[in-house]
């Protein structure tokens, strides 16, 4: 299967599993909130974290399709994630997914709250998957820790503190890397690392599975810089330019775009290499490595 065609598949039974997420723990809910929280995660995008989660699965083994429904907490954390780095007080965005961010088509308050109420739903998610899944109580414990010290102060929140406070200062590799590898790398390696645990993977494979997304988690920031210096908003789906208009020190910043971009593809080998070194075959994972520094949205 095509790189391509995996995407459609992956975004196609994650958007299944999200509409069952939601209308499972959305009922509860004040509509106020409701509404807000379903324009996040159900907006359109990629769904590449949720594809890590189901390629590493299929490649360590895993065959049952409620995998969809594990991935699902992972893109209801990552749209969390969204909403609050667009809001005034962070980045100050009007354009995610090729719609108004959040606090655009709401107000700022609803959208921090529906940002913070995310967080819980994926939680739910997350027990939904694992019970559609059988796992035993250790996977599933495994799997939250995963999630949620990716989305924490030593991971994704953590990152985000650093970008706020980056604009100014000197930029450098060690501080940009760093920055890069909570913000957006920790979610992403904790995606591969999902897809292992739930299959049952053995913990001397389930290291490169974790070592193979910590590369692409760093190459798909760096991607990601560069795409903001070189794609227009149509291809983005959301405003570029943002990173030079802050003041925020990027790889193609300190390395220039080729350098940037020839950082990005060896990241990618060398995350294709943890796997070729545990003997661990998957040229889908494979694929998608090298997808990430070549995609051009």
């Amino acid at each position: 299967m095509s790189v391509d065609a995996f995407l459609v598949r992956a975004r196609e039974a994650t958007d299944r599993a999200l509409e069952r997420a939601l209308d499972e723990v959305l009922p509860a809910v004040p509509a106020a909130l409701a509404e807000p929280v379903r324009y996040a995660v159900l907006g359109s995008g990629k769904r590449f974290r949720p594809a890590l989660v189901l390629a590493a699965y299929e490649a360590a083994g895993g065959r049952s399709a409620a995998i969809a429904d594990l991935a699902a907490a992972v893109e209801i954390v990552h749209a969390y994630s969204l909403v609050h780095d667009d809001l005034p007080c962070m980045d100050n965005d009007d354009l995610r997914r090729g719609r108004p961010t959040l606090h655009r088509a709401f107000d700022v308050r609803r959208a921090t709250e529906a940002g913070f109420a995310m967080v819980p739903v994926a939680a739910a998610a997350l027990a939904r998957g694992a019970r559609l899944m059988n796992l035993a109580s250790g996977a599933q414990r495994e799997v939250e820790l995963l999630l949620f010290r990716a989305a924490g102060a030593g991971g994704m929140i953590g990152g985000q503190v650093l970008d706020l406070v980056a604009p100014g200062c000197e930029p450098s590799r060690q501080a940009m890397t760093d920055i890069d590898e909570r913000k957006t790398g920790a979610l992403i390696a904790a995606s591969v690392e999902i897809g292992a645990v739930a299959a049952g993977a053995p913990a001397a494979t389930r290291a490169a599975y974790r070592a193979y997304g910590e590369e692409v988690g760093l190459a798909f920031q760096i991607a990601d810089d560069v795409l903001d210096v070189t794609a227009t908003s149509e291809q983005l789906g959301k405003t570029p330019g943002k990173d030079a208009k802050l003041g925020k020190p990027t790889f193609p910043m300190l390395l220039g775009v080729e350098g940037a971009e020839r950082e990005a593809n060896s990241l990618a080998e060398r995350a294709v290499a943890h796997l070729e070194a545990a003997r661990v075959s998957s040229p889908l994972l494979a694929a998608l490595a090298r997808f990430v520094v070549a995609r051009r949205s």
